[in-house]
């Protein structure tokens, strides 16, 4: 199918961080080599000044998702440390950009980036109706996030070329494409998208 950009459109990029790559503390397999692929589609929405979202996990020291505090996840992405920040090579625009911080409170956990966020108000404010997703990880964060734009009404489109799974049971990404499918996700590619 043929998707054409419009002004109704944004594009969120969901939790490309240093603990999420292959040598952070909860890494994604190959989450490092669709890098380029996202700095196409955020250079894309740039240079037709559409607003490009990245969100993030920002968990204090004692967060409740980690080991020690109830959760199963390691400790990661805690606030202001190296595997927190962005991958080195992620191209974040300087201007129309908005970083999306979740989880950000010890006692709630947010796998969506409209979870416990303003990403909601920001989208609606600007009259965006469809949003395109990428990012890691498939069957967590990327997953919820879609399942989030679509509980509230977007048209939601998964960049499927730009995004990976954890697969911590060897099939999680693949429930977790045929549940964003079931609820109405449309997967694309770069050759699926006009400007």
């Amino acid at each position: 199918m043929k998707v054409k950009i419009n002004n109704f459109d944004a594009l969120i990029v969901v939790d490309m961080q240093n603990d999420f790559m292959p040598t952070g503390v909860l890494p994604v397999p190959e989450a490092d080599q669709i890098v380029p692929s996202i700095n196409e589609y955020t250079k894309l929405f740039e240079s037709k000044g559409l607003p490009v979202f990245f969100t993030r996990d920002w968990h204090p020291e004692n967060h409740i998702s980690f080991k020690g505090y109830g959760g199963i996840w390691p400790p990661h992405c805690v606030q202001h440390t190296e595997g927190a920040k962005f991958h080195k090579d992620l191209y974040i625009p300087s201007d129309n950009k908005f970083i999306i911080s979740k989880g950000t409170s010890q006692d709630f956990d947010a796998y969506s980036g409209f979870q416990g966020t303003i990403l909601n108000d920001l989208l609606k404010e600007r009259g965006i109706k469809r949003i395109f997703v990428c990012g890691v990880a498939t069957d967590y964060c990327v997953k919820n996030t879609v399942l989030g734009g679509l509980n509230l009404g977007y048209q939601t489109f998964v960049l499927e070329d730009a995004i990976k799974g954890v697969n911590v049971k060897p099939d999680d990404s693949k429930k977790a494409i045929d549940t964003m499918l079931k609820n109405g996700a449309v997967f694309i590619t770069k050759e699926d998208i006009s400007a």
